[in-house]
């Protein structure tokens, strides 16, 4: 049955060349137009959201405020001002605190020979590696505890500000002054995509550990405290047992929001998901629309090919033809066009979205991604095909099982 539905598909194909040609050209092009759109939709989608967890790995960032409500006969307007130690007791009575470090910050100048250059300088521990995706290039490395209980003046510089200090040398190693103090480079972070920024980019940034930092300084109060829950679906209820633990301590309502600031980097990420997944739905859209318009022309064709065969059907049905093998013929005519159409398209996919991807990811490119052709993609595209040659076939299809036998050969 089936070789005789396609010998009989070429032959009808034959005598329509011009209109199965063009069908199968917009056809294709729909096709072309939904699974770029979706892939480079996926792409953009999948950069957003590395960008935003370049900048916070899924952590929270805690920040002191003033209380805004009374409490125990206290008045509100009190300033909170985080201590170290408040990272520690937090470590300590909440189990769902994953990686925690207090937070140093101040500007400094970095000096090497006669070039002296200004930058953002964090206190931190090692822990911040990984919250912050702070990884070292090949060569170096990232702070250590033996940094942190020596109180070492290692210094970890961002990839652009060792590239203005030391040119092509290496860094990992060499000694510049600190605010006039000696330190040695022992590692340079990797070059990232950064969608939100911590008082500029990490690009920029030197890292000290925080105890050489509190020592050079003196600092009494931390700029703020870096936490990373252990599920980081529960961050609300993190949230609320930070309040209830630093309430205790400093003397505050732990209802009142206004005591400690919390920049959310988990609730960011849902955001981005939600924009990400919207641009991708807008985009597909799209392409949908196109497609569908050339679905209009595959049951177009059927419609002219079931008024020029008219005579056929009917000497079929005569000599016995079932009513659902002309309806078999036809739809399986409507989406072997679609298929032949969509499957060409996709090749045409994948084709420009393999070019595409060796494209150096630099400049525009960094920030738009590289597009992802996913089997979601193509099982959906193939659904949309599947969808639009049935839809094509099946009316037309109707009417060509409705079709009178007697009447139909007298039709000329």
């Amino acid at each position: 049955m089936w070789l005789e539905l396609l010998r009989e598909f070429f032959q009808d194909m034959k005598a329509q060349r011009t209109r199965a040609f063009l069908t199968i050209l917009a056809i294709t092009w729909g096709t072309v137009a939904v699974v770029l759109l979706m892939s480079f939709g996926e792409g953009l989608g999948i950069q957003m959201e590395a960008g935003l967890m370049n900048a916070g790995n899924r952590i929270m960032i805690l920040y002191g405020g003033e209380t805004g409500k009374q409490y125990e006969g206290m008045a509100k307007g009190r300033k909170i001002r985080l201590l170290e130690e408040d990272a520690l007791l937090l470590r300590q009575a909440i189990p769902g605190i994953a990686m925690i470090s207090p937070q140093y910050r101040t500007n400094v100048s970095l000096t090497r020979g006669k070039f002296t250059t200004t930058t953002e300088c964090e206190g931190v521990n090692p822990m911040f590696e990984e919250m912050r995706r702070m990884y070292p290039a090949s060569g170096g490395r990232f702070l250590d505890e033996m940094d942190l209980i020596q109180q070492r003046r290692s210094l970890v510089l961002g990839g652009k500000i060792a590239e203005d200090i030391f040119g092509k040398e290496d860094p990992v190693g060499q000694t510049l002054t600190f605010d006039g103090v000696p330190f040695t480079v022992v590692g340079v972070l990797q070059r990232k995509l950064q969608t939100a920024m911590n008082n500029g980019p990490d690009d920029e940034r030197a890292i000290i550990p925080y105890s050489t930092f509190r020592t050079m300084y003196g600092n009494e109060h931390v700029n703020s405290i870096v936490v990373r829950p252990t599920d980081p679906s529960r961050q609300k209820e993190l949230k609320e047992e930070i309040f209830r633990v630093l309430g205790r301590k400093y003397k505050f309502d732990p209802t009142d929001d206004r005591t400690l600031f919390i920049w959310d980097f988990i609730e960011a990420e849902k955001i981005g998901e939600k924009i990400a997944l919207g641009v991708t739905i807008f985009l597909g859209s799209v392409g949908l629309l196109t497609l569908l318009i050339a679905g209009v022309g595959v049951a177009n064709v059927m419609y002219v090919v079931v008024k020029e065969r008219t005579h056929d059907i009917g000497v079929k049905m005569a000599l016995g033809a079932r009513k659902s093998y002309i309806h078999a013929q036809i739809v399986f005519e409507a989406l072997f066009l679609s298929f032949l159409g969509g499957g060409i398209g996709t090749l045409i996919s994948v084709a420009v979205i393999g070019a595409v991807r060796l494209i150096p990811a630099s400049g525009p490119m960094q920030f738009l991604g590289r597009p992802v052709l996913s089997p979601a993609i193509i099982l959906l595209t193939a659904g949309i095909l599947a969808a639009i040659g049935l839809l094509a076939g099946f009316f037309p299809a109707r009417r060509a099982a409705s079709v009178d036998p007697v009447e139909s050969l007298r039709y000329e």
